[in-house]
């Protein structure tokens, strides 16, 4: 049986409190490639996550290929709205959610993100309807999103190719945690900080002039998230497409 060298680890343990260690605040993160075990960045984040509710009932049906089948549906084409964009830093898969990470040094990049929110809204309809054609149960999802400032970190064991990004702060932690109160206990299914809320809402009543953008939100408060917002906002053209047969 391998045993764990001690004295060897105590050497790297001091190498890396020992060694110098550059932060750069930059309000873009850049891509994998520009990441050292000698620095770290500062920048702004945004964070979307999207969760199964009740997915232990899910997946608890004894019929195996249904589930798998549901399963791989749902993954396959959330993951597909949220790799197309090129501020994506992070994409992946945590149990029951499929969450994607972005760098989001402007307004318009935040938005973009929170656009992908009511795509994949609408999308849920759209599954929804090809599952209930075939007799099989619908999903429910909780979608959340998060913005702002996070330390992200290059971490791992340098010289073994095990590392990853480690992302710090309130962006992608917070929208996870939101992403399980939508759709449940009478909140809508998209579910957003307020640090996206004010970065999008111009945006969105100029992309709506004609329209009261602010009545799609509902401004909620708890003790443990603070202030965010709840909606149900769909894509009008892909629901439309699909309220009209998907031919």
């Amino acid at each position: 049986m391998a045993s764990y060298n001690y004295q060897d680890g105590k050497k790297r343990i001091q190498d890396i409190l020992d060694n110098t260690l550059e932060v750069i605040e930059n309000d873009k993160i850049p891509s994998d490639e520009n990441f050292t075990f000698s620095n770290a960045y500062y920048g702004w984040v945004t964070g979307i996550f999207v969760d199964i509710r009740d997915s232990s009932k899910l997946f608890s049906n004894g019929d195996k290929e249904l589930v798998s089948k549901m399963i791989r549906s749902f993954t396959s084409e959330v993951i597909e709205i949220l790799r197309n964009d090129d501020n994506l830093r992070e994409i992946g898969i945590r149990g029951d959610c499929v969450y994607g990470i972005y760098t989001t040094p402007l307004t318009k990049d935040i938005l973009e993100i929170a656009d992908k929110s009511f795509f994949i809204n609408t999308f849920l309809k759209m599954l929804n309807k090809l599952l209930s054609e075939r007799d099989m149960p619908k999903i429910k999802v909780g979608i959340g999103i998060s913005t702002d400032k996070e330390l992200v970190v290059k971490a791992g064991r340098k010289g073994v190719g095990i590392n990853n990004a480690i992302w710090i702060g309130d962006a992608v932690t917070k929208a996870s945690n939101l992403s399980s109160l939508g759709n449940k206990d009478g909140y809508a299914p998209i579910i957003i900080g307020s640090n996206v809320y004010d970065n999008i809402i111009e945006g969105l009543e100029e992309r709506n002039s004609s329209k009261d953008v602010k009545s799609w939100f509902t401004e909620r408060y708890t003790d443990d998230f603070g202030k965010f917002y709840d909606a149900n906002i769909i894509k009008e053209q892909f629901d439309s497409w699909v309220d009209s047969g998907m031919s």
